[in-house]
């Protein structure tokens, strides 16, 4: 049983960095229609600063202007590339994101090199024990943290002028505009909120066992948690990714008890195979919006 709780707590854990990098998807998606796959780019980005920020500025400061910086970077992207595409079909802008992280990826690793970077982050590997269960503070860490991002947000959606707009834009964007939202200024912002959000998701990823050219990956686990969610949904972001990391935790802990023929590391494709069945079931996700179509 404790090792269960222990598993659980690590799943949920990272589940909620997987959160914060899926509803940064979500969020443009929303806004644009378009799926944003720079996110990788922008998580690599965000932590790779904050590895030459944390000795002069600390690692609490660091990681502030990364998120800003970072931000505005998705801003920059958004205003001097994105934009121009706007009115041309949805499958080209989203064929340009991906170039934008191949690009982006290609200059960040310039400043990686070839040795692992760190981000010097105050919780590390170590543990803390709760009733006899160990958890690492990074964990609890990026729980919390997640869990605060998610709160302001949630609450800048529902009260804020700009969060308001920002709805509106997402359920109409011609309404929208109708009603004076600037939707060009919508567009900028989501992409901001997203590139901040990632830019904390890759320092708590990279706080695991630093960065490498390869961290990158560990980003596209967000693509089953929105999937699983629905591409749509804010609160689906939260429980695909916490899903996702349950899931993934849980796989690695038992798998080799009772299917050990699935191999060593089957718990880096078990939420893919999640996703899988979640298609199969409902295709829009579990709290996606189901099309609906005259003829």
């Amino acid at each position: 049983m404790t090792e269960l709780i222990s598993s659980l707590l690590r799943g949920v854990g990272t589940g909620s960095v997987y959160a914060l990098l899926a509803l940064g998807f979500v969020i443009i998606y929303k806004s644009t229609r378009v799926i944003n796959f720079a996110q990788p780019a922008l998580m690599l980005a965000g932590a790779v600063l904050v590895s030459y920020l944390v000795g002069p500025l600390g690692f609490f400061v660091a990681v502030a202007v990364a998120v800003a910086a970072t931000a505005m970077l998705a801003l920059g992207l958004e205003r001097s590339v994105v934009r121009p595409m706007i009115g041309k079909p949805v499958f080209i802008i989203a064929i340009i994101t991906i170039g934008i992280d191949i690009a982006l990826r290609n200059v960040v690793n310039g400043f990686i090199g070839t040795d692992v970077r760190q981000v010097g982050s105050p919780w590390g590997l170590q543990s803390v024990r709760f009733a006899g269960v160990s958890v690492q503070e990074r964990h609890i860490a990026m729980l919390l943290t997640a869990l605060v991002i998610i709160t302001v947000l949630f609450l800048f959606f529902k009260y804020s002028r700009l969060g308001l707009a920002m709805r509106a834009t997402a359920f109409d964007q011609e309404t929208a505009l109708s009603q004076g939202v600037s939707v060009s200024t919508v567009f900028a912002l989501s992409w901001a909120i997203a590139g901040g959000m990632a830019a904390v998701a890759g320092v708590f990823v990279a706080s695991n066992a630093g960065i490498d050219q390869q961290i990158w990956i560990v980003a596209l686990k967000a693509l089953p948690a929105i999937i699983i969610g629905g591409l749509e949904s804010l609160e689906g972001a939260i429980i695909g990714g916490i899903t996702v990391g349950v899931v993934e935790s849980l796989v690695a802990t038992y798998q080799s008890d009772f299917a050990p023929w699935l191999g060593s590391n089957f718990s880096v494709v078990s939420p893919y195979v999640v996703m899988l069945i979640v298609l199969m079931v409902r295709p829009y996700g579990l709290f996606g919006t189901k099309e609906v179509q005259r003829v």
